[in-house]
């Protein structure tokens, strides 16, 4: 079994439950909180059942999250399909 990526530095569980309460985001809110969980010492089973996700979805939240911080929780808008071209 591998081990769980790290998480970035420059935050703590304090303030990404600060952030959670301050986003107008539910689903943010929620990621921050579960992330928040691990930055505290909790298992990454823990924190994923206080996201509802399952361990594989809560990976790729950690991998977003330290690209791009707490902006990479947000939902992202789907492309969609391309506009026919005449």
């Amino acid at each position: 079994m591998g081990a769980a990526i790290g998480l970035r530095n420059g935050f703590d569980a304090v303030s990404l439950r600060r952030l959670a309460l301050a986003t107008r985001s539910a689903n943010q809110g929620r990621r921050l909180l579960a992330l928040a969980e691990i930055y505290d010492g909790g298992s990454r089973s823990d924190a994923a059942r206080i996201g509802g996700v399952t361990l594989q979805i809560l990976r790729d939240r950690v991998v977003r999250f330290n690209a791009q911080g707490p902006d990479g929780l947000l939902n992202g808008k789907a492309s969609g399909k391309p506009p026919l071209v005449e």
